[in-house]
């Protein structure tokens, strides 16, 4: 049962929707839980007590199996190591007779029923979710689990997010003994019994986690192997695939024919050639105009002649990180049936240093025919998304959300805690905050003043300057103001992920490495946006 449970729920039909995949389930689960044994790790929830001499509050499907176990597991809970069990961390119990389960990690919720943290501006409950089981899947996989069930604990999708999300590595290049153990995930199946809108919401969990899992393969893959043909030959034969959804890749020398003079003016200093892939979902109406989502794709960032250190410069492979989070995304969307229409816009380059690369004070001429001033070649990530921007209005989109790892000065500014977001449109600002506080991915709002934008338009030899004349000063803000010179729209918002790049110990339940941040919110700003 296991076995076909994990396909079934990993890999659901593309031509059934998410109920339809749930019915299936159950008739599967009756059919084979009685004969097939389980030996297997298990994941249970408690609450924290209500009282400091109170008792955990078993979940009800801990309830249950506590019952099955004949009282053991709050037995256990009462003794030393409940006292110890903190909220978020886990305890593994071994050898617990009349089960199956040859460990069971018992996980802290925190307190029952917590709910919004206005502080914090999240759920905080679906985050100690989130938190709670990443660790003691982890804890189980260190064990030699190789197959665990998970309860709900309370939010069936937050459970799956953790779970997928967690255990991801990116072993592509390792040998084989190298390789992070692989851990077979599914819904306890106690749970799955109960009914199908448990596994919907289990499943829609899985989804997301998957998008946000294909972002960061993208991200983590070496520069050699995630060039710009590569980029777009990977996200084609991904989204291809998908219902209503046709990927388009462009050449150089179909953005050469629409005048994309300020991307290809970054493109020419690599030997690898640009792309620009351009992504449909049609799961609206035909006549609804498109959310359209921007990218930045620099599959590698030198800096061109205005050159980085060469510490860390390694992690620029991930400064497609913008271009990553769209495809992510548009998979999750896509697999989720939204009823929506999007277009993806993703500029793909590399910025090297050569003969033929941009030099400090040369001048480049946008689509739209703005020139920009070249002042410094490793701000070049406004420049190719300066012409996206542009093609994005010739769709009269309904909106334009541009997604970018910009600014280092994002970064200072923020840290690793939120996202930097600009707009000035308070229902989108408004939508986009509120997924945040859902995913836990969470935004935060920047100024978009005259203040800024006097910085970009005062260039001594063209219509704009791409670092600005206060150097050093506000760079995330101006480089908003440099974007928002090649938007007529005020339905337009700029994220700048650069201080949510990389994971180290920020997000319990994502592995060291590159993040993925923010596709999860970008999934639930689309779903929310399908709702208005």
């Amino acid at each position: 049962m296991s076995a076909l449970l994990c396909t079934i729920v990993r890999q659901p039909s593309r031509s059934k929707s998410l109920h339809q995949s749930s019915k299936a389930i159950n008739r599967f689960v009756k059919l084979f839980s009685s004969s097939v044994p389980r030996h297997k790790g298990l994941v249970l929830g408690v609450y924290e007590p209500n009282s400091e001499e109170g008792e955990f509050l078993l979940t009800p499907a801990a309830q249950k199996f506590n019952e099955h176990v004949s009282g053991k597991l709050k037995r256990v809970l009462k003794g030393t190591a409940g006292k110890k069990l903190k909220c978020g961390s886990s305890r593994v119990l071994f050898g617990l007779e009349e089960t199956d389960f040859t460990s069971v990690a018992v996980v802290n919720l925190g307190k029952q029923d917590v709910d919004f943290d206005e502080d914090e501006q999240v759920y905080q409950g679906k985050e100690n979710v989130r938190t709670a089981v990443a660790g003691a899947l982890r804890l189980l996989r260190d064990a030699g689990e190789t197959e665990v069930e998970v309860e709900t604990c309370g939010d069936a999708q937050a459970a799956a997010e953790a779970s997928f999300l967690s255990l991801h590595s990116f072993d592509e290049f390792r040998a084989e003994k190298d390789r992070t153990p692989s851990v077979k995930v599914t819904l306890f199946s106690e749970e799955i019994e109960q009914g199908s809108q448990v596994v919907e919401k289990w499943a829609k969990g899985e989804i997301l986690a998957a998008g946000q899992n294909f972002a960061r393969y993208l991200m983590e893959s070496p520069a050699n192997k995630m060039t710009p043909t590569i980029f777009s030959e990977k996200v084609g034969e991904n989204l291809s695939q998908l219902p209503n959804c046709k990927v388009y890749i462009r050449d150089q020398s179909w953005a050469r024919s629409m005048n994309m003079g300020s991307f290809l003016s970054v493109a020419k200093g690599s030997e690898e050639e640009p792309k620009f892939l351009e992504i449909d979902y049609e799961g609206g109406k035909s006549d609804e105009a498109p959310v359209i989502f921007v990218g930045k794709g620099v599959t590698f960032d030198s800096g061109g002649i205005s050159i980085k250190p060469s510490a860390n410069m390694d992690n620029m492979r991930a400064d497609m990180g913008g271009a990553a989070c769209v495809a992510g995304s548009l998979q999750a969307a896509a697999r989720l049936g939204l009823p929506i229409n999007i277009k993806a816009l993703i500029p793909l380059c590399e910025n090297m240093p050569s003969g033929k690369a941009n030099k400090p004070g040369d001048v480049v001429t946008a689509m739209n025919g703005k020139t920009i001033q070249v002042d410094n070649t490793d701000a070049e990530g406004r420049l190719i998304l300066a012409d996206a921007l542009c093609y994005a209005e010739t769709f009269h989109p309904k909106l334009i959300l541009d997604v970018a790892t910009l600014t280092g000065a994002v970064m200072v500014a923020l840290g690793a805690g939120v996202t930097g977001t600009y707009t000035k449109s308070e229902p989108i600002w408004n939508t986009i905050h509120t997924a945040g506080m859902i995913t836990g991915d969470r935004m935060w709002r920047m100024p978009l003043l005259k203040y800024y934008t006097k910085q970009v338009t005062k260039a001594d030899l063209a219509d704009v300057d791409n670092v600005g004349k206060k150097r050093g000063e506000a760079g995330s803000c101006t480089a908003a103001a440099f974007l928002q010179e090649f938007v007529s729209t005020k339905e337009w918002i700029h994220l700048d992920i650069a201080g949510v790049m990389i994971n180290i110990d920020d997000v319990p339940y994502l592995g060291k490495g590159m993040s993925g941040r923010p596709t999860r919110t970008l999934v639930q700003f689309l779903e929310l946006l399908s709702k208005q």
